[in-house]
């Protein structure tokens, strides 16, 4: 009998081919996988945002249905396939945050089970920013909501202008803390006509490095507001500031440890010249607007003529639009990372500034694969 010849692993399939279908079908996979840019607010006024970043993208907005049952629970349903695809979540913050932030929540977690490659969450106004540091007997809850947001299947976050960069520690994923700056130093230059008689004005030491930014690419001065209202015999005598009684207190013998002082404000005082002159203040985040109407009656007194609030998150809260209206300034100035147009109606001096178009060159270049070096030129590690 002729033997057998045995042929290697590889010969045996050198000649298979796959059917051309399959080759067709692949390459149609291949093709439809892209982006896709979903909105996860239940509110017609919360999607304007998402609406202005789908248009200057040229794409449309994803297919979902996102509500709140009667009793209160948020459902979430996705109306198309995302399989394989990058989507990204646009969510603004409105008056009810912890809606928001469970709307964002079981959307991320919807894609997740559906299969999407990566998930990004946009979120320009990041909720509980504030509440990034230990306070006494308190919690971190900023760092709660990181991993939240990780754990629901979000795996990139694109947000503006944290109010403490340190946030950015706190998630397990990369993080793009975009600026809103540059589009409000446009805005003094060409909506200030005389902006160079200004002077950028921080309202607290705390907000000296923001202010600083401003004043140095706008080759103004600085000035900064120091103190607070002193307050009345009459406050000083209910008691309130007196130290609590302590209980029971032991102490170990022979441990004496050195009484730190009390800190004591002292009276308003504002270091800097804002005479004959245009007062601008910066800052992030404008919410309970009575510091800033407390600051703008200083400057006012100080001799400024003009007084404008720039900041890039307007949350404007209770009744801030009232206050501003009797107040001495002249003008708001905020952007759309949160839907304020009740407010607006309420108070002609609130001015926005969209801020869509950094937003959809973000999603464009994190969908292709670029760098977002472009997106943070001449930024530096204080502004």
């Amino acid at each position: 009998m002729p033997r057998k010849l045995l042929l290697p692993y590889k010969s045996v399939f050198s000649h298979f081919r796959a059917p051309r279908g399959l080759h067709d079908s692949l390459a149609m996979n291949a093709a439809r996988s892209g982006y896709r840019v979903f909105s996860a607010n239940s509110t017609a006024a919360s999607t304007e945002l998402a609406k202005k970043i789908t248009e200057r993208l040229g794409a449309e907005l994803g297919k979902s249905v996102v509500y709140q049952e009667t009793n209160g629970e948020t459902r979430v349903e996705i109306k198309e396939s995302v399989r394989g695809q990058d989507i990204f979540i646009i969510q603004t913050i409105p008056r009810d945050v912890n809606t928001a932030v469970m709307e964002l929540l079981i959307m991320a977690y919807a894609l997740k089970t559906s299969c999407a490659r990566n998930i990004i969450g946009v979120i320009p106004y990041f909720p509980y920013s504030k509440q990034s540091k230990m306070r006494k007997r308190g919690s971190i809850v900023c760092k709660l909501l990181a991993s939240m947001l990780a754990k629901a299947g979000l795996t990139h976050i694109i947000t503006m202008d944290l109010h403490q960069k340190e946030i950015q520690g706190f998630f397990s994923f990369p993080v793009d803390n975009l600026r809103a700056s540059p589009f409000l130093l446009q805005y003094i230059q060409e909506e200030i006509p005389d902006y160079r008689n200004a002077v950028i004005v921080a309202k607290s030491p705390g907000a000296a490095k923001r202010a600083q930014s401003y004043a140095e690419r706008l080759r103004l001065g600085l000035a900064v507001i120091h103190g607070e209202a002193q307050c009345t015999e009459q406050d000083m005598d209910d008691g309130r500031h007196s130290p609590p009684m302590l209980k029971n207190a032991t102490v170990h013998p022979g441990l004496e440890l050195p009484l730190m002082m009390a800190k004591e404000k002292p009276p308003i005082t504002v270091v800097g010249d804002v005479g004959g002159r245009i007062a601008i203040i910066v800052d992030d985040i404008i919410d309970d607007v009575e510091s800033f109407v407390a600051a703008a009656e200083i400057l006012k007194e100080r001799g400024a003529y003009k007084i404008f609030v720039m900041a890039t998150h307007g949350l404007l809260s209770a009744d801030a639009p009232c206050l501003i209206e009797e107040s001495s300034i002249d003008e708001v100035v905020v952007t759309n990372t949160v839907p304020h147009e009740v407010q607006k109606l309420q108070c002609p001096k609130i001015k926005t500034v969209d801020i869509s178009l950094i937003l959809s060159e973000a999603i464009r270049r994190i969908h292709n694969g670029e760098s977002m070096a472009y997106l943070f030129r001449n930024i530096t590690v204080d502004d």
